[in-house]
């Protein structure tokens, strides 16, 4: 049996608001180890972070990574771009959806399974402001039936 327990780092919450993710990839990425154990103190930040294709291969750029306190001269630049390893297949896959028109690469959240970091990245296609719009108005009418459930299975 194969133990899938995955301890999530860093969340990209901002990317569900601002795209539709169309496609997730989970991917491995290439890293120092004063970044691994910042990773595992939770000091990586997402948010600004993306994607893109050079050469035939995948990274991720933006992502930051604080420098780890007791790393000194094995601290790695904190915004460097950073390699992703995924199959061959899936770079050509990933390449023929970034030149479809309003299609980007983002990453959406990063964990560690069996001791090896991972991170998925998401196909996406940006939200229009309308979006956006319906989207909290769709979470805020869920919250207020569920509000309006709990108060009456209380009475």
């Amino acid at each position: 049996m194969v133990d899938k327990s995955k301890k999530i780092v860093a969340q990209n919450r901002k990317a569900h608001h601002d795209y539709f993710i169309e496609e997730t990839i989970e991917c491995g990425i290439v890293l120092a180890g004063t970044e691994v154990k910042s990773l595992r103190a939770g000091k990586v930040n997402l948010r600004e972070s993306y994607a893109v294709v050079r050469n035939g291969e995948v990274f991720v750029c933006g992502m930051h990574i604080s420098p780890y306190e007791h790393g000194n001269i094995f601290n790695k630049d904190p915004l460097r771009d950073r390699k992703l390893l995924l199959h061959k297949k899936e770079i050509r896959r990933l390449i023929g959806y970034v030149q479809q028109k309003g299609l980007t690469l983002v990453p959406v959240d990063l964990y560690f399974i069996r001791g090896k970091a991972k991170i998925t990245i998401g196909v996406a296609r940006g939200k229009k402001l309308y979006d956006k719009r319906d989207d909290m108005a769709a979470r805020e009418t869920s919250r207020e039936i569920d509000r309006r459930l709990k108060e009456s299975f209380r009475e």
